[in-house]
């Protein structure tokens, strides 16, 4: 009994699910309100500074949530090695930087719903390279047959012609190199618990890959053309998505293997799809409705392996 009141509640079946759904459902929303800040912010597919720079000020803000709630809570902050640092600001590079900058390119060059479909893509990666890295997480022939209809879902998204959309190299193909900069980071993520406190260690990375993004974007002349209440709304609410997302989410991968957490990820591409349809009045196209049934059953298969 003992035993079992000493287990982290991130590693509690109902709450690994609770927090897993509840980060998930906060990032498929996050695909109609970057758009919608674009929109507001009069920020254009051409703006590429202007892109990173909305994105560093959304994540550096997030990270300094975090760190503010991670000092209020009096969690360790201390980091003993070197090395330790350069693992952060590696993962701040990969998890932070890379991955949403290629996220927020992709975003201006496809719709909301495509996008979010497509970046299902970062479950099975996860799955993927957490066996091949990773013993608590084994390769079945349930998890390759669940990765191979999943894949196929992905795939059903350039069929039926011009009127259900193409691949693009700017929108779909940024959105491909945002989910592998994904997968990555989560793997990075599980060793980040032997160096520092995991939360602490989120909002350092959110804050330093923030940091490189803002910087980034002044260095090719970025700029918030338009600043409105509603624009600034929007952004709260990114950096609020951020914050509660990664906090809940580097937290489960830290306790539990990589694989068991990744899968709940599945209702990204469908609150992501839907949403987009809501928000943006997006048209709802069958191969979305195919490529979502197959990546949904790829993912049933995979935790139905365990």
């Amino acid at each position: 009994m003992s035993n079992k009141q000493n287990i982290s509640i991130f590693q509690r079946p109902a709450w690994v699910v609770a927090f897993a759904l509840t980060a998930a459902f906060l990032w498929g929303w996050a695909f109609p309100l970057v758009k919608l800040g674009f929109r507001e912010f009069a920020i254009t597919p051409e703006m590429t500074g202007s892109k990173m720079l909305f994105a560093g000020i959304r994540f550096f803000f997030a990270g300094l949530l975090i760190l503010l709630v991670a000092k209020q809570s009096g969690r360790p902050f201390k980091i003993h090695r070197r090395s330790d640092w350069w693992f952060i600001i590696a993962l701040a590079l990969v998890g932070t930087t890379l991955h949403y900058a290629f996220f927020y390119f992709g975003m201006s060059h496809a719709t909301g719903s495509r996008a979010a479909i497509l970046n299902s893509l970062s479950v099975f990666l996860v799955v993927i390279l957490a066996c091949m890295f990773f013993k608590s997480d084994k390769m079945s022939t349930k998890k390759m047959l669940g990765c191979i209809i999943g894949f196929a879902g992905i795939m059903a998204l350039n069929i039926g012609g011009k009127d259900s959309g193409s691949f693009t190299w700017l929108g779909d193909g940024m959105i491909i190199i945002n989910t592998i900069c994904s997968a990555v980071a989560a793997l990075m993520t599980r060793g980040l618990k032997k160096r520092i406190n995991v939360i602490v260690g989120t909002g350092y990375s959110l804050t330093i890959g923030g940091v490189f993004l803002i910087i980034a974007g002044f260095l090719v002349d970025g700029t918030l053309p338009c600043v409105t209440g509603y624009g600034l709304l929007i952004l709260l609410m990114l950096t609020a998505i951020s914050a509660i997302g990664f906090t809940l989410y580097n937290k489960l991968l830290s306790c539990n293997p990589i694989g068991k957490v990744g899968i709940y990820n599945s209702i990204i591409p469908i609150v992501g799809a839907i949403s987009s349809c809501i928000c943006l009045n997006e048209p709802f196209l069958w191969n979305y409705l195919l490529a979502g049934i197959l990546a949904a059953i790829g993912i049933y298969i995979i935790n139905k392996s365990r």
